[in-house]
């Protein structure tokens, strides 16, 4: 993999396509509004629905997230990240509110996957803010072929997945309201 390139296009505002434990992902630089825009037009995607940051390890999301981190959801990072779990917490100074949504939360995720956390481990931050790919209400892209189809003319690059795959079932997404865990999206993973 051309770590070079990767970093170069994300350097330069671009939209990245890659594979994930889950589905196929679109991603860009999270302060880089110019690329969060783009991803958005790629989708057609609404504007009120914010993008989550990814990385290869919770520690990176650390910085974009409030501390500290209430227990419960601690509790639930150990447990199962990496893996097909998204948790919404209070973001830090350091989350833009173009890429929530301006929300005040934010989501993380760390997904269980090789080629994803090599493409992290190699780029500038280690994090990237983004979302399925595929056009909004269509059904996300779960081969490198579908990741061509559906949005390959329409992003800087799509990352080969090197034979891993997308397992199908989009994350769970979680959140936390008064130390009570809240399921947003019921997702691969059964947190009840």
């Amino acid at each position: 993999m051309k770590y070079e390139k990767i970093n170069e296009i994300l350097k330069n505002d671009g939209v990245i396509a890659f594979v994930t434990d889950t589905v196929w992902g679109l991603g860009c630089l999270p302060n880089s509004e110019k690329a969060v825009k783009k991803i958005y037009e790629i989708k057609h995607r609404e504007a009120k629905k914010p993008l989550i940051l990814m990385s290869y390890d919770i520690y990176p999301l650390f910085d974009y997230v409030s501390q500290p981190i209430e227990k419960e959801a601690q509790r639930l990072i150990k447990k199962y990240f990496p893996g097909a779990l998204t948790l919404v917490l209070d973001k830090s100074k350091n989350t833009p509110d173009y890429m929530t949504s301006n929300l005040s939360t934010v989501g993380i995720r760390v997904p269980d996957n090789e080629t994803f956390s090599n493409i992290c481990k190699n780029i500038e931050g280690h994090v990237l803010a983004t979302t399925s790919a595929n056009i909004s209400g269509e059904p996300p892209a779960l081969t490198y072929e579908e990741a061509i189809k559906y949005i390959g003319d329409k992003v800087d690059l799509v990352i080969e997945n090197n034979g891993e795959k997308a397992q199908g079932r989009a994350s769970t997404v979680a959140g936390f309201k008064d130390g009570k865990t809240i399921i947003y999206r019921q997702g691969e993973i059964d947190l009840i």
